[in-house]
């Protein structure tokens, strides 16, 4: 800050107990500037938007590629002060409580200027942050002075998207699927899945049921396995990247010597806040069962594996669909990351 102007803070006022902010919702605060003598300002303005980027490298030989791409979800522009030859885009001028516009001539001390916003009512994604990519929504308040240097500060908003299961009744849709495969060599016969998950959107803290039937016609024994991942998918310039990260591991199927028949279910977890009002918390699921085709009941065999804790990491949004592109991560080795 210069000798002129001591400080220039935005702050914003919290309006619930996990400090989040959704579609709709009022953000409200105050940009407090502190002079220490007289000053005139050409415009002081406070700026609310929302917006992703992603950015990396990757190395061909002795060539390095940049890949950059960023994406504008809302942004919205309020004066403060601004001097009475301002001929810019044509935005909202606050005014203090009398209903009167703040002069451009600021006396020394500390100054509280209080702001308002709606966040718009759009589907945007909730707020990320990685070494790759980011998404951000930010207050910025923005001081300008002539032949001056401006001077800014901007603080985060904890943006959650907003899934109303009454409007996206497909959170609520069980998934179904199955496979054979075919072994060869060391294990000649056949194996097959048939795999069912209960819905496909899930609460933080929410048991997640999976009901696994298994025939197994090889030579040898096999071992079923399960893990939950989260994906992040970037894209910038017609190139993807894909980042993983394990959130829970116990059991998939395991076929020495063979590549490992595999199915991929889509789930969405969901904010624990976003549970609706007046309905309980959902109760954690009995755990995974895995039963040969034809019997009722689980074997001694069968695993029920211990739920995954209420405070696991969750996906920024709904994944994209695991068969839209060729590049998703196999399971056979836990250990590797990709």
């Amino acid at each position: 800050m210069s000798h002129t102007v001591k400080s220039l803070k935005v702050t914003y006022n919290p309006i619930n107990e996990e400090n989040t902010f959704t579609s709709g919702d009022v953000v409200s605060g105050h940009v407090t500037l502190e002079m220490a003598k007289d000053c005139q300002i050409s415009s002081l303005l406070i700026k609310f938007k929302g917006k992703a980027q992603v950015l990396w490298t990757e190395r061909y030989g002795q060539t390095t590629v940049v890949y950059h791409a960023k994406d504008k979800y809302f942004s919205i522009k309020q004066y403060i002060i601004h001097d009475k030859d301002h001929t810019g885009d044509n935005q909202t001028l606050l005014a203090n409580q009398n209903g009167e516009t703040w002069s451009n001539v600021v006396s020394p001390g500390c100054h509280v200027y209080p702001f308002t916003f709606q966040i718009p009512f759009q589907v945007m994604p909730s707020s990320f942050d990685s070494s790759i990519g980011k998404i951000v929504y930010l207050l910025e308040a923005k001081l300008s002075r002539s032949m001056r240097v401006p001077q800014k500060d901007s603080t985060k908003i904890n943006f959650v998207t907003k899934e109303d299961l009454r409007s996206s009744p497909e959170l609520m849709m069980p998934q179904h699927d199955s496979k054979d495969k075919k072994m060869k060599f060391f294990n000649s016969g056949t194996v097959a899945m048939d795999v069912k998950l209960e819905k496909t959107g899930f609460f933080q803290g929410e048991g997640l049921k999976v009901l696994a039937f298994i025939e197994n016609n090889l030579s040898r024994q096999i071992r079923p396995k399960y893990c939950v991942y989260k994906k992040h998918s970037f894209f910038a310039r017609g190139k993807r990247k894909v980042w993983t990260l394990d959130l829970f591991k116990e059991v998939y199927l395991d076929v020495k010597y063979a590549s490992d028949p595999e199915i991929k279910f889509p789930i969405v977890i969901l904010p624990a806040s976003q549970v609706p009002a007046g309905v309980a918390p959902p109760p954690a699921a009995s755990g995974f069962g895995f039963e040969p085709f034809g019997i009722p009941n689980p074997p001694a065999w069968g695993l029920v594996p211990p739920q995954p804790p209420a405070g696991a990491p969750h996906p920024s949004d709904p994944p994209p669909a695991y068969g839209a592109y060729a590049m998703d991560p196999p399971l056979t080795d836990f250990g590797k990351k990709y």
